[in-house]
């Protein structure tokens, strides 16, 4: 609803006497409308996107630039004075109003107060009626005044909504705080009256003698929840059947709040927080959310609240502390019936959300090594317009000398498959040598405990049965073999069958020499270390042979090692050529990646699995975190998410940790 329509719909509660005293909203607006087009002064934004200011026009009939200039600060600076004049006028005519009707009100208030007796109830009702209907009447014009400025600094380009809010603070309407101060002692009487009429007050569990604002008005609510279950629906109570049969709608009343959108921002930091905090303190205002950003020293406060006394004291105070502090202020000032989004119930949208509806929340890490391009960025961002995807927050987490590693949070229609956002994903990052890998944001997401590696060119850079092979002299024969069964190409079970076989008489030294001759992907020893401190479990569970998995556990300081194991000769000198036990091949993997997470009593969605080869797919589909490592375009294809980074520290990144954590991590 626009405000314009608000205001009329509200005014039809008040007296017919009072309507005329409210702020003509429709007058400014129509003033604005009609007489300020084409004024605005900030050029930059009162043309077209698409408008390029020429430094000479190509038609001698175009203004110059100085002459377009001129124009509109010719004309802003006659209609601005303009509208101020007549918006002073519609101050002065409600603050007039004002004037003559809280004098009646306050004496009506301290009449009751001033009782030596205990008043009746209906006195202190229309009493708190009179006072509460003063109060919206003020908050209300308020708005109107504190709307109509918004759209002359928009229209206009000039900035007078603060300091105008500051003039007001001289107004009677806003110096009234001694009237409104009598609002918690009279709701405190009005309270201690319905007792007295047989209520139990006592049954709400709070002090009858409680002169504050909250706990007077909850009695005050548990009271008229009697009156046939006016108050939400609740079902009447025999104890509340003497309530005032006139209390419900005032309740309702007195539980009006006003949502006001605050945001300052300005040069020093944390003095910026403090100063809307202080306001907020002063003026017990309840904060609903906050939202905060800064770049250096300059800081971005914004924060929700709702006001429940309509103190509009507190605007002047803000527009106060935005002067002392160099900042700017902006808010806005919504009812709850004009508010977009509510945050009570399953709908909620805080400060940092995008408030649309049908949205899944996800997590997009987007990392090159050699740094993130202008290039890429702009076709990111380029794409998630197009799927009309939001990004709600964005967060470096590398600390490098260039960009190398951003986390966004993206806020995405849920219409939107995941298989199709991959698909398109690997396309863009492609291009640009850039993973973006996209997980589900939930609780899970940075809850993870096990890491289950392959070893093969994931944890080492070798092939071991490569290494094996190259030692013995048949390395082309067997790394044919093992290059198709990577590939996918032939069964793992026939491949590992077919190059085992090829080293029967290997020596056992052999598995030594190859020991020494392991090359450890980068960033693995800092993988581990920083996951071991973070408490996680490790393992590694590889198609190769268990005594180079063995070595590079113990090298790594992880907690389990799979694979398979190779068959010696009865005097222990060399190998026969088969293997013994269950072969470790992709159903075996999976099953090993569940077995240990049922031992550790860990959860799947708390399981990270990392791999290269198409032996991987099942273990990495397995895990609710699955990361294809360098891999082959099969595997990359199907994995959840992949890196083509020479680090396997990038992995941390995936799991949420910045630079600067990983490093505290290696301390531990």
């Amino acid at each position: 609803m626009k405000f314009g329509n608000y205001l009329v719909q509200q005014q039809a509660d008040f007296p017919e006497s009072w309507r005329k005293h409210f702020i003509n909203y429709d007058v400014l607006k129509s003033f604005l409308k009609n007489l300020m087009v084409d004024t605005n002064v900030r050029l930059a934004t009162a043309f077209p996107r698409t408008h390029v200011f020429q430094f000479a026009p190509a038609d001698p009939l175009e203004p110059t630039f100085d002459q377009l200039l001129s124009t509109r600060l010719t004309t802003v600076a006659q209609l601005t004075p303009k509208f101020i004049r007549l918006l002073d006028a519609e101050v002065q005519k409600f603050n007039n109003f004002f004037v003559a009707i809280k004098d009646n009100t306050k004496k009506r208030v301290t009449a009751v107060l001033d009782q030596q007796k205990q008043p009746e109830v209906t006195e202190c009702e229309q009493a708190l009626r009179d006072l509460l209907t003063l109060e919206r009447f003020v908050f209300l014009n308020f708005t109107a005044v504190s709307k109509a400025l918004k759209k002359h600094d928009k229209w206009s380009g000039l900035q007078v909504r603060e300091p105008y809010l500051m003039r007001t603070s001289q107004m009677s309407f806003v110096q009234s705080t001694s009237l409104m101060r009598m609002k918690p002692d009279l709701m405190a009487r009005l309270t201690m009256a319905l007792g007295a009429q047989g209520a139990p007050i006592e049954s709400l569990g709070l002090p009858a003698d409680s002169g504050s604002v909250t706990d007077a008005t909850a009695k005050l609510r548990g009271l008229a929840a009697g009156e046939t279950g006016l108050m939400q629906g609740k079902a009447s109570r025999p104890s509340d059947s003497t309530a005032s049969p006139g209390l419900g709608p005032l309740v309702e009343l007195l539980h009006e709040t006003q949502t006001v959108m605050i945001s300052l921002r300005g040069p020093h930091g944390t003095d910026i927080i403090g100063a809307v905090l202080g306001c907020l303190k002063k003026h017990h205002c309840q904060i609903a959310d906050f939202s905060l950003s800064r770049l250096h020293h300059d800081v971005t406060f914004g924060v929700l609240v709702y006001l429940q006394n309509r103190d509009v004291d507190l605007f002047g105070d803000l527009a106060n502390a935005a002067q002392r502090w160099d900042g700017t202020l902006s808010f806005d000032v919504q009812d709850a019936q004009l508010k977009a989004s509510k945050l009570s119930d399953a709908s909620q949208y805080a400060l940092s959300e995008a408030p649309y509806a049908s949205r899944v929340k996800y997590i997009a890490t987007v990392l090159n090594e050699r740094g993130l391009t202008p290039e890429f960025l702009s076709e990111w961002l380029n794409w998630l317009l197009e799927k009309k995807i939001s990004v709600e927050q964005m967060r470096r987490l590398d600390s490098h000398s260039t960009l190398m590693c951003v986390e966004f949070r993206l806020s995405v229609p849920d219409t939107l498959s995941p298989d199709e956002m991959k698909s398109e994903l690997i396309a863009i990052s492609t291009g640009h040598q850039t993973d973006v890998a996209l997980q589900p944001d939930n609780v899970f997401r940075r809850q993870k405990r096990l890491v289950v590696f392959d070893m093969d060119s994931t944890l080492i850079q070798q092939e071991v049965i490569d290494e094996i092979a190259r030692a013995t002299g048949i390395e082309k024969q067997v790394a044919a073999i093992t290059e198709s069964a990577m590939q996918g190409e032939i069964d793992f079970k026939e491949s590992l069958a077919r190059r085992v076989a090829l080293l029967k008489g290997t020596p056992i030294e052999a598995l030594e020499q190859v020991k020494q001759s392991l090359v450890f992907t980068e960033g693995a020893h800092y993988l581990c270390r920083a996951l071991k401190s973070a408490g996680f479990k490790l393992a590694v569970i590889s198609g190769g042979f268990l005594p180079l998995a063995k070595y590079v556990k113990a090298e790594l300081g992880l907690d389990y090692a799979f694979a398979n194991q190779l068959q010696v000769t009865a005097d222990g000198k060399n190998l026969t050529g088969v293997t013994v036990g269950p072969v470790v091949d992709a159903t075996r993997k999976a099953e090993l990646l569940e077995v240990i997470a049922q031992a550790e009593g860990i959860a799947l969605d708390q399981v990270v699995a990392v791999g290269d080869g198409a032996n991987d797919l099942l273990m990495l589909g397995k895990a609710s975190l699955g990361i294809a490592f360098n891999a082959k375009p099969r595997v990359q294809q199907q994995a959840r998410a992949r890196i083509n980074q020479k680090s396997l520290a990038n992995i941390l990144y995936l799991m949420g940790y910045s630079e600067s954590e990983a490093s505290e991590l290696q301390l531990q």
